[in-house]
């Protein structure tokens, strides 16, 4: 077998770090909201143009999702709450299906949600979790499961910057959400602030809201993300080898 020289390595690391942290913007396109499907409370008005959306109501648990899967995508955007009257829930959700705020049979979909102000036992911050049954409540409750974040809604882990640090009044964010069936990260104003490793369901993509008033949503993008690359099980072997024989080299050199 021929000598292995770094340059057959970085091919496939390289690729594989694309495939995990992030995809460029270049190709992405614009999203058409007009199609989209309200589930839960809440009021969720589309711009004319059909690229931005605007929740209007204090309200339960309520999401506006695309309707389809969703896997393999990169989707951008903004969001911003154009109030100063509250402190609550905004966010998204990934793999969801139409009548899971109220469980369906199979439901198992992700929640990435954003609080102000700590408040009832919830700490402000930005975080991600598995939902695997209702999280429909009466009204604004705060002993819910999605507001507590117990029973049906299980806390994954907290982002690594804003994990404790809620959302501003009338400010305007960048996100950026990778999902594929293995990974899921979570950029905002360009800064990975999610990142969780597992075996996700497919589905929609959509806007989370609860308990929280005038959250507009624009400038919708989807892109496709690179096909996942799994690292070869002899890599981590090969690279310390690699580094050992190098190791050696330099120790001969030095005698």
């Amino acid at each position: 077998m021929g000598e292995l020289s770094m340059n057959s390595i970085r091919i496939p690391l390289a690729a594989i770090a694309a495939a995990i942290i992030t995809t460029t913007a270049a190709s992405a396109a614009p999203v058409d909201l007009s199609s989209w499907n309200v589930d839960g409370g809440g009021s969720w008005t589309t711009a004319a143009d059909n690229n931005s959306v605007f929740q209007s109501l204090n309200s339960a648990p309520t999401v506006f999702h695309n309707g389809t899967d969703s896997q393999g995508l990169s989707l951008a955007g903004t969001i911003k709450v154009e109030s100063t009257s509250d402190n609550d829930f905004i966010g998204f959700v990934l793999g969801y299906t139409q009548g899971d705020i109220n469980g369906n049979s199979d439901t198992d979909y992700i929640l990435v949600d954003w609080k102000q102000g700590t408040q009832a036992g919830w700490g402000a911050g930005l975080s991600i979790s598995r939902v695997t049954g209702p999280i429909s409540a009466s009204g604004t409750n705060t002993s819910a499961d999605a507001w507590q974040h117990v029973g049906s809604v299980e806390l994954l882990t907290r982002a690594n910057n804003l994990g404790n640090t809620g959302w501003s009044d009338n400010t305007t964010y960048a996100f950026q959400i990778n999902f594929t069936s293995t990974l899921i990260s979570v950029l905002v104003d360009g800064v990975l602030e999610l990142q969780v490793a597992g075996s996700f369901a497919n589905g929609a993509f959509g806007f989370y809201n609860f308990s929280q008033q005038s959250v507009r949503y624009a400038g919708i993008t989807e892109d496709i993300l690179p096909p996942e690359i799994p690292i070869p099980g002899a890599l981590p072997l090969m690279l310390t080898g690699m580094g050992l024989v190098s190791f050696l080299k330099r120790r001969k050199r030095k005698t």
